[in-house]
């Protein structure tokens, strides 16, 4: 009976997910005119956990020479991130860069160096459709050796590549250029830029995945079941995220969950192994490792643990309704009901569905950490035309979540999401890191200034360790406090720190005695660009300072 009963809601509501969307192309974006799209086949065949065999990795890239010479001589290569489906195209992956009216790439191009776009299509190689948006990274890693060693071969002078990697791009360059250097391949790359890329895992809240796989296995929405198996049971998704739903289901379900996997975890057979191999590769050591991220580095979290999300009833029909109860995982040792539904058909309950989710003792669970924001009502397309997805998005009391936690976008450690990072901590030598939560992949306009200064070779670049690497900056731009950070755990007993105008005028000095870790230095600076001198008695380091 209560099948029949979910056939009428099914027949009744129509329901459908719309495709979910991990990022977004600003508005008034600027689009480039397309040149000729070609297709670039690894050379270096791969072999996912759950294959019985290796596969070729195949993408399109486009090449949108500079506006100076017209010649492919300063190659900067722009990786596709997570993007199952292929939704998001060449000209859109360019769009993207798109910040205030300007566009990263435009910028660039106007200085003579050239842009090439690298997008993951889906494609058929060797009897396999492969959706190479969602695809395991280490193949598509594998695209991305193909095509340096063909830039490479195909430029003209010695200018070294640039490789700028927007979130799972970040991924798939830092494993390419890792390999590269491994396997005595030289990447001839001289700035690896990772943009809020999940180096420590990604999130989805765990609440929402169980209700996608419940509609799509319980009620049998045939578009949910699609989100299913093409967005969370990719084979990225199941190497990036931090907890997911296969991790916790009951033996010999689809949908149900093992209450005795109540605590974060990812997908079997994946995460764990990804991650492991992500380490033993660690970073490109003869690139400079820099980042961007869209996550807050002063703790601001993205709502609170435990919070409601949604609590409301989405009228179905005359005789049908569905209850729907979701929250973030909760504080840190505590236990919460996250997801809570039921339909009920004249009044009466004919299905029910409920899953539980605990915190770890060492942190607050991830899904309001400091991070780079994901959306629920982007998640579900903005509801597709749908009434009842409208409605549930309307009835949103949380719409934000962290999706790259803070510590993950800068590589971090640390079992304490919610942790202020010690940045001394992250393999990068320099960090964009906002004092506010962004939406995930955002470019502003302090962002775009950061990857110009490091792509520009260093020449006005805002860290500039040229004389001894011992000195970089917590946050560049900054608002009212200036943080010094120390790396290498060394004690320096008597450190001089000047702020000159950019003119060369002496407008704040301090010296610090035992100065290690970090120090923090408040201001009354207008906002503008400076210059920050370091001295510690043996030598001096000129680092340029940007005030909000």
């Amino acid at each position: 009976m209560k099948k029949f009963y979910i056939l009428l809601l099914i027949i009744a509501s129509q329901t459908t997910f719309a495709q979910i969307r991990f990022s977004n192309i600003p508005e008034n974006a600027i689009y480039p005119e397309s040149q000729a799209i070609e297709t670039i086949t690894a050379t270096i065949p791969y072999q996912g956990y759950d294959e019985t065999q290796a596969y070729f990795g195949q993408g399109e890239y486009e090449i949108f020479l500079d506006n100076v010479d017209g010649v492919l001589d300063k190659p900067i290569i722009i990786i596709d991130g997570f993007d199952p489906g292929d939704s998001r195209d060449i000209l859109g992956l360019y769009a993207s860069l798109s910040f205030g009216g300007q566009n990263m790439a435009d910028i660039l191009r106007d200085e003579g160096f050239d842009i090439v776009i690298l997008n993951a299509p889906v494609y058929t190689t060797d009897g396999k459709t492969i959706d190479g948006g969602g695809d395991y990274i280490q193949r598509n890693a594998m695209v991305l050796v193909a095509l340096i060693e063909q830039l490479n071969t195909d430029k003209v002078g010695d200018n070294e590549l640039v490789v700028l990697g927007p979130s799972m791009g970040g991924l798939i360059a830092r494993y390419g250029l890792s390999y590269m250097e491994n396997n005595s391949l030289d990447p001839e790359t001289r700035l690896y830029i990772s943009f809020d890329s999940p180096h420590r895992g990604a999130n989805i809240p765990i609440s929402l995945q169980y209700l996608i796989n419940y509609f799509a296995q319980q009620v049998g929405d045939a578009t949910a079941q699609a989100v299913v198996d093409q967005l969370l049971n990719s084979p990225a998704a199941k190497e990036m995220l931090i907890d997911h739903l296969q991790g916790h289901l009951l033996s010999g379900s689809t949908y149900e969950q093992d209450p005795t996997k109540l605590l974060p975890m990812g997908a079997p057979g994946f995460r764990n192994e990804f991650q492991a191999e992500l380490d033993a590769l660690g970073f490109p050591n003869s690139v400079r490792n820099v980042t961007m991220i869209n996550g807050a580095g002063n703790g601001t979290t993205t709502g609170s643990p435990g919070m409601t999300i949604v609590d409301t009833n989405l009228q179905i029909d005359a005789n049908t309704d569905v209850d729907v109860a979701l929250n973030f995982t909760p504080p840190a040792t505590q236990t919460l009901t996250v997801t809570d539904v039921v339909v009920n058909y004249f009044g009466f309950p004919v299905d029910t569905f409920q899953a539980v989710s605990q915190a770890t003792n060492t942190s607050d669970s991830v899904d309001s950490a400091p991070g780079g924001t994901g959306s629920i009502s982007d998640a579900l397309g903005d509801g597709g035309g749908n009434q009842v997805l409208i409605d549930f998005i309307n009835a949103l009391q949380q719409d934000l979540y962290n999706f790259i936690p803070t510590m993950s976008a800068l590589a971090i450690d640390n079992p304490d999401w919610f942790a202020v990072p010690n940045l001394s901590d992250s393999p990068f030598v320099n960090f964009y890191i906002p004092n506010e939560n962004e939406d995930h992949v955002t470019v502003t306009a302090a962002s775009a200034q950061f990857a110009l200064d490091e792509i520009r070779n260093g020449v006005m670049a805002v860290i500039d360790n040229q004389i001894f690497n011992e000195f970089i900056l917590g946050q560049n731009p900054v608002k009212n406090n200036i943080q010094i950070v120390i790396p290498n755990n060394i004690t320096i007993s008597k450190l001089t720190t000047t702020i000159f105008s950019i003119t060369g005028q002496k407008l704040m000095q301090q010296t610090w005695n035992d100065a290690s870790n970090s120090i923090v230095w408040k201001h009354s600076l207008p906002a503008g660009i400076y210059l920050l001198k370091l001295e510690d008695g043996n030598a001096a380091q000129t680092l340029k300072l940007i005030i909000e």
